[in-house]
């Protein structure tokens, strides 16, 4: 009797991964609550919600910010609650615009029976690359109610009436 070899065959599979969120139950809780943030009517990011709480949690942070193109200027306006216009820098160098600031918190509370004291700390940087047509010179800065307004005119060149350009049709 002859030897015959049948070629059935074989499905070979990587080797699997154990699944560790069932040994780590937080894992679990926090798919579910990327899930409820990603259920949000305009689906907006934790910042958009809370612009400031990153900035105690120690991850790094930057303000709401609000860019907007005007006739004569450009307007930069960031939300910075709980600042003072002298915990914040504006500075310009080679085109570029840069909002920092630091935010300190401190509380301290001294009662009978225990005493309390925290203390919270966070900076916070955004940079804007400035376009040509804004005169440098004359860019201005003013703090109001936690919000800080920064506005870049238009040089006078930029600002002359657009020019129609006729189509010729052949």
């Amino acid at each position: 009797m002859a030897n015959t070899e049948s070629k059935v065959p074989v499905k070979t599979t990587p080797p699997s991964y154990p699944d560790f969120s069932e040994w780590h139950p937080f894992e679990t809780l926090r798919r579910e609550i990327n899930g409820l943030f990603n259920q949000l009517p305009a689906r907006r990011s934790l910042p958009d919600l809370e612009p400031f709480e990153r900035f105690f949690t120690g991850a790094p942070s930057a303000p709401a910010v609000e860019v907007s193109e005007k006739e004569k200027e450009f307007v930069i306006a960031a939300e910075l609650p709980g600042l003072d216009e002298k915990n914040v820098d504006v500075k310009f160098s080679n085109g570029v615009l840069t909002i920092s600031g630091e935010k300190k918190d401190e509380r301290e509370q001294k009662e009978k029976d225990y005493y309390f004291s925290e203390r919270r700390y966070g900076s916070f940087r955004r940079s804007f690359r400035v376009p040509e047509n804004v005169d440098t010179d004359k860019i201005e800065a003013a703090f109001d109610k936690g919000v800080l307004t920064i506005r870049l005119p238009k040089t006078a060149e930029s600002q002359k009436a657009e020019k129609k350009i006729e189509i010729k049709s052949k």
